[in-house]
């Protein structure tokens, strides 16, 4: 089943362009050397390693290997392209590659006690959660949605990458804020009754991911192409810390060890990332879009 496409996706097209356009300047690296509007990755060289980053507590492995993973869930149709590449710049094949990530409205697949109240179960389901094995060129795709946003946190994915069976980089992946602001205010899926509390300028854990956890945006004619180079240490161990509070005693497990059942109850939702206090107008739009070039 394809991701369910909001009514008024095509007629946003032409006001969304100059927004993803921006975000391919903004310090994303466009990926892919199969695709031919992608940039090819370095020849040789050194490359930028892409930094481990919190697993948090809505990992677990649900054993599914496939590209679509938004079980009918509605929101705006993306394409995931990852390309995984070592220190040395070669593409490093038949890498695993994990990705989960919170729907339209910021709950995550297999959880209890998610959302304001604690009383939102998804306990049992496994949507928008999969895993791929790269092809030759270090490439997976995954069909998606773009993701929602829960308190304390901005939009983001998460990936966790495998080589030999052994866990070597856990990381998330971050959005152009200015069009997160439009979907999060304009697309029916994604409206809540109150704005998001934190952007990328006010998320520490994105601000300590660098740029190189910015991915570029594209848009196509019913989705966005989102794409990441990612850059990998295949001696890496990724940090075992977990969010704020952490997990349960019974989801934690040494380096490398795959878990394969979801692990009990997420801490208390996202208790321990209470609301900020709300930006005034201007210093939201002050936050979101580069001041104007003066003369």
């Amino acid at each position: 089943m394809k991701p369910s496409i909001p009514p008024d996706f095509n007629s946003r097209r032409n006001a969304l362009k100059m927004l993803s356009l921006t975000a391919l300047g903004a310090g994303a690296v466009s990926v892919g050397h199969s695709t031919p509007y992608a940039e090819p990755i370095p020849s040789s060289g050194a490359c930028l390693l892409t930094p481990q980053s919190i697993e948090g507590p809505y990992y677990f492995d649900p054993k599914l290997e496939r590209s679509l993973i938004t079980e009918g869930h509605e929101g705006i149709p993306v394409k995931l392209r990852l390309q995984v590449i070592g220190a040395d710049c070669h593409a490093l094949a038949n890498a695993r590659v994990d990705i989960w990530h919170a729907d339209a409205q910021g709950f995550y697949s297999g959880y209890d006690r998610q959302g304001g109240s604690r009383n939102i179960s998804t306990r049992g389901q496994t949507f928008l959660r999969g895993t791929q094995f790269a092809d030759s060129a270090g490439e997976v795709l995954f069909t998606t949605i773009y993701p929602g946003w829960y308190p304390g946190r901005t939009a983001h994915m998460h990936f966790k990458i495998f080589l030999d069976k052994t866990s070597v980089l856990t990381a998330q992946i971050y959005f152009p804020d200015a069009l997160n602001e439009f979907i999060y205010t304009n697309v029916p899926a994604y409206k809540r009754s109150h704005q998001r509390d934190t952007i990328n300028s006010t998320d520490l854990i994105a601000l300590e991911a660098t740029s190189t956890a910015f991915a570029a945006v594209k848009e196509e004619n019913d989705h966005y192409l989102v794409s990441l180079l990612v850059g990998v240490d295949p001696s890496g161990r990724p940090r075992i810390d977990s969010m704020p509070g952490g997990p349960p005693p019974d989801f934690l497990s040494g380096p490398g060890e795959l878990r394969r059942t979801p692990p009990g109850p997420a801490p208390e939702g996202n208790r321990e990332f209470p609301y900020r206090s709300q930006m005034t107008n201007e210093e939201r739009l002050r936050a979101l879009v580069p001041e104007p070039l003066k003369r």
